[in-house]
């Protein structure tokens, strides 16, 4: 008996060794604030080189073919975008229920609901790559792209969308691995696909002379290389130990996951069209503008990229929690997502409003005539954006929280008040203001949404704690 005791107790030793060094996180225990927190550095880092590989199409292209290929590449932004949100928000959906399931502890759960997000995925991301190439041209004309950077804004935008069933397939798999609370895997696969898009780019770009394609050819590879480790690394988690019986389409399962996923798209459509009749106001302005813009967009991307992974994070915080039933750690979890969101937003925008005009000066020739009228108006852009920056933050955590929680129907609604506020500013401001009033496009559509989203999530948990409801369960609201 003493030996079975000894045995027993090295067995449990060793578990608990391989339980620390596991990626895989249970946010159901522990300190909800250190769980957010470890969780959420790792995608930091991790959203941080997916812009690294971003900015740096930007800055090659910049400085490298010149101020009308910067444009071009500006102009395709809404209209990828077009693509590129819904697919990441159809994953976000999926991977609501694979957390929900992992919180519950349903083994077979999560292998059916990994494996039907594949299938969907691999329908959706094949159907966009075939017909939205032939879309490109018909888009941009729509927007009444100027002419003298149609071209180059067609060839990239074209290379895009038929990467798209890539660009899909790693999101979600980052999007698996995100709800088991593993956050480095992510990162260590976008440093890959970071550091193979820098050398992509000076060897398509700068040395084959591939110009706008090449940057487009780079990004996509890249996105190829980070999905394979992703997928790698998949397949080492036990759970996730598929079987036949897995793949066999299940329409129930199906039909929940495009319950929670669709909402979430059809909210990012709308924010896009939003974006789109933006895009087609800044156009009107000339190319000189649309280069100021996509300046400063592209390092939106590093302005946004901590609240993206706050929101990643507290949404498999709540999900975990919300699949085990524990309501108190909801509420706890979501007081300190968003003290730490608030903090990273403060230090962000203090940092753009000190550096913001040196790094725009990466993606702006100073060999160009043009360049110290389009980098003033950059700055100024920017720096409207920087001081609005908590407004972004807040919104990204409550969304977020909500749709943790299963709920995916109140996000859609803020994406169409995020549409509302960013055309009324495109439509009315300009013609008070001139080309400055689309500055302000973009924080009125935080707000309209922040408001909404913020508003519903402290409604519903004031439901949740209403007298009569147990306040470790959250089985009132599923």
């Amino acid at each position: 008996m003493r030996f079975l005791r000894r045995c027993l107790r090295m067995e449990k030793h060793i578990a608990d060794r391989r339980e620390k060094g596991s990626r895989i996180k249970d946010m159901t225990k522990g300190n909800p604030t250190k769980l957010i927190l470890s969780f959420a550095l790792p995608l930091i880092l991790g959203n941080l080189g997916q812009q690294l590989y971003m900015i740096t199409d930007t800055v090659i292209v910049g400085q490298g073919v010149g101020l009308k290929a910067l444009a071009a590449l500006g102009a395709t932004d809404w209209i990828y975008w077009l693509v590129l949100w819904p697919v990441q928000l159809l994953t976000q959906g999926f991977a609501v229920l694979i957390t929900q399931n992992i919180g519950e502890g349903n083994g077979r759960s999560i292998k059916k609901s990994i494996a039907m997000s594949a299938v969907l995925c691999l329908v959706i991301g094949t159907l966009i790559s075939v017909f939205f190439p032939l879309l490109a041209r018909p888009l941009l004309r729509l927007l009444e792209t100027p002419q003298d950077i149609f071209d180059g804004a067609h060839s990239y935008v074209t290379v895009m969308y038929a990467g798209t069933l890539i660009v899909m397939a790693y999101n979600m798999a980052a999007a698996v691995l995100r709800a088991f609370g593993d956050g480095k895997t992510p990162l260590i696969g976008m440093i890959i696909a970071a550091v193979l898009n820098i050398s992509l780019d000076l060897l398509l770009v700068m040395g084959l002379k591939w110009g706008i394609v090449g940057a487009a050819v780079a990004t996509i590879f890249s996105q190829l290389v980070a999905f394979l480790y992703c997928l790698l690394m998949i397949g080492r988690i036990p759970v996730v130990n598929m079987e036949r019986e897995d793949w066999k389409p299940d329409a129930l399962v199906m039909k929940r996951l495009l319950k929670l996923g669709t909402p979430l798209a059809l909210s990012h459509v709308a924010i896009v069209i939003g974006g789109i009749i933006l895009q087609f106001v800044i156009n009107g302005f000339g190319s000189l503008f649309v280069a100021a813009f996509t300046a400063t967009n592209k390092l939106y991307g590093l302005l946004e990229s901590s609240a993206t992974s706050f929101g990643f994070a507290t949404s498999t915080y709540m999900g975990q929690n919300w699949g085990a039933g524990n309501l108190e750690r909801v509420r706890t979890g979501m007081r300190s997502a968003v003290k730490l969101a608030a903090a990273v937003s403060v230090a962000v925008s203090v940092l753009m409003l000190l550096f913001g005009r040196h790094l725009l000066l990466m993606f702006i020739s100073s060999e160009d005539a043009n360049a110290p009228a389009v980098l003033e108006l950059a700055y100024q852009y920017l720096m409207i954006m920087s001081v609005t920056l908590m407004i972004l933050y807040a919104l990204h955590v409550y969304r977020a929280a909500i749709q943790g929680m299963g709920n995916t129907v109140i996000p859609m609604i803020a994406g169409l008040l995020e549409c509302v506020g960013r055309v009324s500013v495109a439509l009315f401001l300009p013609k008070i203001m001139g080309e400055y009033g689309l500055f302000f496009a973009e924080t009125t559509a935080w707000l309209f949404s922040a408001v909404c989203v913020t508003t519903a999530y402290y409604v519903i948990v004031r439901k949740m704690t209403v007298p009569g409801v147990k306040t470790n369960t959250c089985t009132c609201l599923r």
